[in-house]
């Protein structure tokens, strides 16, 4: 049986070749932790599962649907503000909105795609100040 092809790290500007399946080299898989870890090491447990039930029967339609003047129904509860792993954002109600299926993929893979780095920016404000000083 042949052995598939190795595929590039998706990390960007990396063209290192990683074993099918991978998605990241070794250097770049650290920076990646959120994607490898499981739905319920993220947070989403069996109490998720029970918020966002009531939730979605309190809010039953899809938000971004509805300003469309369509109504379809909600089958996803959404963080509005994506919470990378902050709890307090992670349970803020008023953080939630309910979607169906495609506008959550859409939204995801648009809005919420690439992850913003904090270290950087607490790096570069450091950087900043010295030079100013």
């Amino acid at each position: 049986m042949p052995k598939r092809p190795n595929t590039p790290c998706k990390h960007p500007n990396c063209s290192r070749l990683v074993a099918y399946g991978n998605k990241y080299c070794n250097e770049h898989k650290p920076l990646h932790t959120d994607e490898v870890r499981s739905a319920s090491s993220r947070g989403y447990n069996r109490q998720w599962q029970k918020a966002s039930k009531a939730f979605l029967q309190e809010h039953p339609i899809c938000e971004i649907c509805k300003s469309k003047g369509r109504y379809t129904k909600a089958t996803v509860v959404d963080h509005i503000i994506p919470h990378r792993g902050n709890r307090e954002l992670f349970w803020d109600r008023s953080n939630w909105q309910s979607l169906c299926k495609s506008c959550h993929d859409t939204k995801t893979m648009t809005e919420d795609r690439y992850i913003k780095y904090e270290y950087n920016n607490i790096l570069l404000s450091k950087i900043n100040t010295s030079k100013t000083q």
